[in-house]
């Protein structure tokens, strides 16, 4: 179940695996390993091009190549696996991605609005969780302590403003 927005959502993209063929028209996801194998063709490719990222594999990979895909997958194997919220922020941040961001595999619930904080904007998900449950999850955190990629007004910051408004 592909949710982004509050919304389930069908994908746009077909995912290819590495032996699979490439579809001769349509969007595909393909792995990192495909890519930089198959990189010329799918780079000439007129549909969107997303690819799909390990926890084991940074996105500074990509290189340059970043800004040429309309969706990157992180694709977390278990929860305790953290390094996709890194892979999220330094998307954002220090390789300045515009495109979709999509979680997949195992994330639980907690973790949901910690991932929207880093840039993440959908969620491929097992069933067990609504639509109304994942965007319940975003909203849970009210007020942050650090800054990130969503630009939520800080507690310090809210201090300083209550403090010069006084």
């Amino acid at each position: 179940m592909l949710v982004r927005g509050g919304h389930v959502r069908d994908t746009a993209f077909a995912d290819v695996a590495d032996s699979g063929a490439l579809p001769p028209k349509g969007a595909v996801i393909v792995s990192l390993p495909r890519f930089l194998k198959d990189r010329a063709a799918l780079l000439a490719r007129e549909d969107a091009l997303g690819v799909r990222l390990e926890t084991t594999e940074s996105p500074e990979a990509l290189g340059s190549d970043v800004h040429n895909f309309a969706l990157i997958v992180l694709h977390v194997p278990y929860f305790k696996d953290g390094r996709a919220f890194s892979w999220a922020r330094l998307l954002r941040t220090r390789l300045g991605y515009k495109g979709e961001i999509r979680v997949t595999g195992h994330v639980l619930r907690d973790q949901i609005a910690f991932f929207a904080r880093v840039g993440v904007d959908s969620f491929e998900l097992a069933e067990t969780l609504s639509p109304a449950e994942i965007e319940t999850a975003r909203a849970a955190i009210s007020h942050v302590y650090q800054p990130s990629v969503d630009g939520q007004v800080t507690i310090r910051e809210l201090r300083a403003m209550r403090a010069s408004a006084s």
